[in-house]
């Protein structure tokens, strides 16, 4: 079983188990080459992607983060947005991310609905794949471990 493989398996089994979860929300520092917010999966980031992966790919506009975020936001002026060129520029990630990648050393929760809560899936630190379909396009918060 390749390593690709296990994290795909994590991502589905962490969300058959899914559960409410409770905690504090913490935040991670980029690396210091990270350009924080611009789209692109760097290392320190946990990034979601438009489209769903093919072929071990990632597919369309990413988007980035280095913290815990309770509410993505559904209005186009303020909401969290994919930002690198490609097929999803531009909307809201809220409900519209597919997949996923972990470049940060914490796990990272993908939440269902908003102040992290609902159904959700661990992503592990160097996880990646696509979101469970109960969670794919239907994520509205993520919070670091």
């Amino acid at each position: 079983m390749t390593a690709a493989t296990r994290v795909r398996k994590s991502l589905v089994a962490g969300a058959a188990v899914a559960m409410v979860g409770l905690g504090a929300l913490a935040a991670e520092a980029p690396s210091a080459s990270a350009s924080y917010r611009d789209g692109y999966c760097e290392k320190g980031e946990f990034c979601y992607f438009y489209n769903s992966m093919d072929d071990s790919t990632f597919r369309g506009s990413g988007s980035d983060f280095v913290s815990s975020i309770a509410n993505y936001g559904s209005d186009p002026s303020t909401c969290y947005t994919f930002r690198s060129p490609g097929a999803g520029q531009g909307p809201c990630i809220k409900n519209n991310a597919a997949a996923v990648w972990n470049r940060t050393s914490r796990s990272v929760r993908v939440y269902y609905n908003s102040n992290s809560s609902g159904a959700y899936v661990t992503v592990p630190p160097g996880g990646w794949g696509n979101l469970p379909i109960n969670l794919q396009n239907q994520n509205a918060s993520h919070k670091f471990l």
